[in-house]
């Protein structure tokens, strides 16, 4: 039992103290992950005759990594990436890295609902010059658990690209279990998560049991996420609001509660804006459009462009944040 020294110079018995065990738990502090700290997830420009407009989509992601983004996903789910060709994919991949060079890393969506195919896209982002790609979760089919660690290694060994795992039941239909995590974490590929899932316990749990970057999928809980030693956030709001998602995230990396606290509350209004009222697809190109960027406000089937009660709950949100549109 562990002791302590009395005024009489005598051994007392003390209750046993947590902060000085050695433990395996580990204390995360995700400073210099791979893909950076902020990462937005970008919409696919289209034309009036539906074709993926690459000149607004090349100006787009120049304007992010001017604005502060360190990685871009593209064709993901607000990529719109269900309805997007798997040729059209691939070149959206050739135009990011077209636009941005060097300095920021391209992730492809590279995710279907058959492990097949899956690893047909895999190769198919490796040849166009990805960075990584970002799996999600097989949607519809619900596999089991076993399913599903079969599924992610399978396509980390499809090509040799650092892959990011998507764990966001409210889309794909199951979580991804914490135990199945633990064990895509060995695969030397496997290197980040993307955590949409809300559930602070499991987070907590693969972050001090892993060394997966943990990068939040919900625009809302950057802060919190950060705050418990996540890398960072892939980003649907910071289509408009990339340099206070920046500001904030340095905030925290400084140790900056303070500055980082005024940045999460100045965003609460233009994630609500943009993540609660239509699909994120929809208001991103709204509110860019509004904003003056040349982009078309179009979508394709099944989504359709906000009606007008919509937006006019997008422009109160975004008038209380204080923007004037």
């Amino acid at each position: 039992m562990d002791s302590q020294i009395d005024a009489a110079g005598g051994e007392q018995p003390h209750e046993f103290d947590p902060y000085l065990a050695k433990g395996e738990v580990k204390h995360p502090d995700q400073t210099d992950p791979y893909f950076g700290h902020l990462i937005t997830a970008m919409v696919t420009p289209f034309t009036e005759d539906d074709r993926v407009d690459f000149k607004a989509f090349e100006a787009l992601a120049a304007k992010l990594v001017d604005e502060g983004n360190d990685s871009l996903v593209v064709s993901g789910t607000t990529g719109e990436t269900s309805t997007l060709e798997d040729y059209e994919k691939a070149d959206l991949v050739r135009a990011a890295k077209s636009a941005v060079g060097d300095r920021a890393k391209i992730i492809a969506g590279t995710s279907t609902n058959h492990t097949s195919h899956d690893l047909e896209m895999a190769a198919r982002a490796e040849r166009a010059g990805a960075d990584g790609q970002l799996v999600v979760t097989p949607y519809y089919n619900k596999p089991s658990q076993d399913g599903v660690l079969a599924h992610y290694k399978a396509v980390a060994d499809a090509a040799d690209l650092p892959l990011m795992i998507y764990d966001i039941p409210g889309r794909s239909g199951i979580a991804i279990e914490t135990e199945t995590i633990l064990k895509l974490a060995e695969h030397p590929r496997i290197m980040s998560l993307k955590d949409a899932k809300n559930d602070i316990t499991a987070t907590t749990e693969v972050l001090t049991k892993t060394d997966l970057e943990i990068y939040s999928g919900d625009d809302q809980n950057v802060l919190a996420w950060m705050a418990m030693g996540a890398a960072g956030v892939v980003s649907v709001t910071a289509h408009v609001a990339a340099p206070t998602f920046r500001r904030m995230i340095d905030a925290v990396l400084n140790y900056e509660l303070k500055d980082a606290r005024i940045a999460h509350s100045e965003l609460g209004p233009v994630i609500r804006a943009l993540m609660t009222r239509v699909q994120g697809a929809v208001s991103s190109k709204l509110v860019l459009n509004w904003l003056g960027f040349p982009i078309n406000t179009d979508v394709r089937l099944p989504l359709v462009q906000a009606n007008e009660g919509e937006q006019e709950l997008i422009l109160a949100d975004l008038r209380e944040a204080g923007w004037q549109l």
